[in-house]
């Protein structure tokens, strides 16, 4: 029971919460439940999650965006949002703040365990015993894909999952100019369901986090390409 990865849903809809609880439950997770924004941080913290699931409109003073940010001061924990249809200002907000991913509402409990899955394998890391070495691209700027950290000038630079899986592909790939659906099917996977705007939204992210030395240029009609 204590080496199966924990957790977090944030959702106030019990009927949800329980539905979502269930299909982790047989996955070989261990969820735990919060309704409100207040309940969220304190499971939070006492919990330690792998991974977070969190519905973005929440009863009480603090929604999911808020949770977010409280989160992302001292954690670097997959997110995943759980939004309505109507909610694209928020996807994109929740993005901007460090979300890993969305999922719109109403969806599918397998699709949802799913997302976790290949969420968690990316943020373990490789599998292979061959330790993969730091790709440096100039101008300070260095991927280290074994330990999932990117530093700048010698200095780390916190990303989010999402951020440091795909700066990380536009560097392995770098010089190729990448549709937009090459970059959803290499870091999101195949069968990713969602906007493929979630790309410009951490395309932001990372020129925001990591500036001048990121030399992503945008190749108009195509995607992007890392020079």
């Amino acid at each position: 029971m204590a080496d199966e990865p924990v957790i977090v849903i944030v959702e106030d809809d019990p009927n949800i919460a329980d539905l979502v609880e269930l299909y982790l439950r047989r996955d070989g997770y261990r969820p735990f439940q919060a309704a409100t924004g207040e309940r969220a941080l304190d499971v939070i913290a006492e919990r330690r999650p792998r991974l977070i699931l969190l519905d973005i409109g929440l009863p009480g003073e603090l929604d999911g965006l808020d949770v977010c940010r409280a989160v992302r001061a001292t954690s670097d924990v997959p997110i995943v949002f759980l939004t309505a249809r109507d909610d694209e200002v928020d996807r994109v907000l929740g993005l901007e703040l460090g979300a890993d991913d969305y999922v719109t509402k109403p969806f599918s409990p397998r699709e949802l365990t799913a997302r976790v899955k290949a969420i968690l394998r990316r943020a373990d890391g490789s599998s292979s015993s061959e330790r993969p070495q730091p790709l440096d691209l100039g101008w300070g700027l260095v991927i280290d894909p074994a330990r999932r950290e990117v530093t700048l000038d010698d200095a780390p630079v916190a990303l989010a999952t999402r951020e440091f899986d795909l700066v990380h592909y536009l560097a392995v790939h770098r010089g190729l100019a990448l549709s937009r659906q090459q970059l959803l099917d290499g870091v999101w996977g195949e069968g990713w369901i969602g906007d493929d705007r979630t790309v410009d939204v951490h395309v932001r992210q990372l020129r925001k986090k990591l500036g001048a030395a990121l030399h992503l240029e945008t190749v108009w009609g195509v995607g992007y390409r890392l020079d």
